[in-house]
């Protein structure tokens, strides 16, 4: 399957609920879990934890953990549940990761990567693949040399895929956000990484959004990967994807519009709303990845009123209601100088 789109994993982001968002708005995209300790899948509430809807496929189990045994044990469960992938964080920055000695912290140490990947490939067969996310280096380990070293040894245990954030982790001093937005992007680096090893398929994250950026880059890499931009503006995946379709026919970069199917991605939204809702699902949780699914149209703010709070109890119980609101946010707005700004 192709990876030319695909969101990241994304704490406190990418449940279940906003990966089947997703998938409405994208049917191509490949897809991937928040993060999960190796340890929770291994026992915890597997339900809670692992479930997803089928529509969601292709989706990706992104797994936390430093040691190769336990790795080995959680990517059977995730490959058993039926993920298609099953991905090694390598990239994150926050201290509780470090504190387990996973996350960005591992791109010091490629040889136990090598030997997770290694046991993980072992545990879920040829079928399902085992890729690794990363970053260009971490803290002043963060030359050329490091992260092609990095590379080359996890790609000698058998990954093929690489999902490389395209700035390096400050393991000191900087939190999580501050880790996304302060140490410069090269994508370059990441472009030259692929140009020099055109067996590995090199997916291009960090800082990209549903502009010409993306579509250049594409040029240069495998695939291109949304963080925030695909959680706050949900309908830039349907953006981006309908003009990756355009430049695979022959069409020139642009910034065309796909066809306007909102209204039908709420419907069909309202319909899974139902029966999570009967599973004991709060209303919020569900409304959450909603939030920002009319960004940049006249009655933006109203909508993302109207769900976290406003119009809450009528949502509750008449989950439909939601498709009553759709006129007035795109034709009866009342800051669209505002929401088009923001």
């Amino acid at each position: 399957m192709r990876r030319t789109l695909s969101v990241a994993p994304m704490m406190d982001w990418t449940d279940r609920h906003c990966r089947f968002l997703h998938r409405l708005i994208a049917p191509d995209a490949w897809l991937y879990t928040e993060m999960v300790v190796e340890q929770a899948v291994r026992f915890g509430p597997r339900e809670r934890l692992l479930g997803f809807d089928p529509a969601e496929h292709p989706v990706a189990l992104q797994l936390g953990g430093a040691e190769p045994r336990e790795l080995a044990e959680a990517a059977a469960i995730g490959a058993a549940e039926g993920y298609d992938e099953i991905n090694l964080n390598c990239g994150c920055p926050s201290d509780r990761v470090q504190s387990g000695r996973f996350g960005a912290c591992l791109m010091r140490e490629p040889d136990r990567v090598a030997e997770a990947v290694v046991a993980m490939r072992e545990a879920v067969g040829p079928a399902v693949p085992v890729t690794v996310k990363c970053r260009l280096g971490v803290d002043d380990d963060d030359s050329e040399a490091f992260f092609r070293q990095f590379i080359e040894r996890v790609a000698e245990a058998g990954c093929r895929v690489f999902v490389v954030h395209a700035r390096k982790a400050w393991l000191n001093g900087l939190s999580p956000k501050e880790n996304r937005e302060i140490p410069p992007l090269d994508y370059e680096r990441v472009f030259r990484l692929k140009r020099d090893r055109p067996d590995l398929c090199v997916i291009l994250n960090g800082g990209l959004d549903d502009g010409p950026e993306s579509l250049r880059a594409l040029s240069q890499v495998d695939g291109v990967m949304l963080g925030r931009h695909a959680y706050h503006e949900p309908w830039s995946l349907a953006r981006l994807a309908h003009r990756i379709a355009r430049l695979s026919d022959g069409q020139a970069i642009d910034q065309s519009e796909p066809v306007e199917r909102r209204p039908a991605v709420v419907a069909d939204y309202v319909c899974y709303m139902r029966v999570q809702m009967a599973g004991g699902v709060p209303v919020r949780t569900l409304l959450r990845p909603l939030l920002g699914l009319f960004q940049g149209l006249p009655g933006a703010r109203m909508w993302r009123r109207s769900l976290s709070g406003g119009d809450l109890q009528r949502l509750q119980d008449q989950p439909e209601r939601l498709l009553e609101l759709i006129p007035h946010v795109i034709f009866n707005g009342d800051s669209g100088k505002a929401d088009r700004a923001a």
